[in-house]
């Protein structure tokens, strides 16, 4: 099976066009203002318009205040949420659309038995942050306390075109979640860096099969 790749925090048109050239499967905009990655909705819409059908848009929150994730849906083509902080599964579910929860590998919480709390999940992204904090530190976890037999796996932190094919050879997940990985610098993706690391994703998963 061919891993999917999602390019998180894209934050110019730009961005997101080369990211859809070198074949990513979806992009990731960031709603979280404390992030350097973060767009507002006025960006959002113009990032969104580079995008074509057939590759997913998802919008990433963190705790978002009390009717945000409404706003955002009327305004922009969001095919999926992706919830980042700590909130509860009714929550999550609550907007009427597929939504994925990012799991702390970092510490302070068993992996099992968080993803088992949201049931309603169509994917987990398991993430390198501990229990409290957002993600995107850019660090590796131990992929060896992945839990088994997760529909929808997806692996994130500190994934770079050095490493991802041999990530992908370990933990044979559904998707890779790249940020910082392939940035000149926060918030700024580089072409040449997103193409080394989907042609990476392509040998990873030569290699698995």
């Amino acid at each position: 099976m061919r891993t999917r790749v999602k390019i998180c925090g894209i934050t110019r048109p730009e961005d997101a066009r080369a990211a859809v050239e070198v074949g990513a499967d979806a992009i990731g905009l960031v709603f979280c203002d404390s992030s350097p990655r973060a767009v507002d909705l006025g960006e959002a819409r113009e990032i969104v318009a580079e995008v074509p059908a057939f590759i997913a848009i998802v919008g990433l929150f963190v705790d978002p205040r009390p009717g945000y994730v409404e706003v955002a849906l009327d305004e922009l083509r969001l095919d999926t949420l992706q919830f980042h902080g700590n909130e509860p599964p009714e929550r999550c579910a609550s907007y009427g659309r597929r939504y994925i929860k990012a799991v702390p590998m970092g510490g302070g919480v068993d992996p099992q038995h968080y993803v088992g709390c949201y049931a309603g999940a169509s994917g987990f992204v398991f993430d390198s942050h501990k229990l409290g904090e957002r993600g995107g530190s850019g660090q590796l976890f131990d992929h060896n306390q992945l839990p088994e037999g997760v529909q929808g796996t997806i692996v994130a932190g500190g994934l770079r075109a050095d490493n991802v094919a041999e990530v992908i050879k370990r933990t044979r997940p559904f998707a890779v979640d790249v940020s910082s990985g392939v940035e000149r610098r926060p918030g700024i993706k580089d072409p040449e860096l997103m193409a080394r690391f989907l042609a990476e994703v392509e040998r990873g998963d030569r290699d698995r099969d």
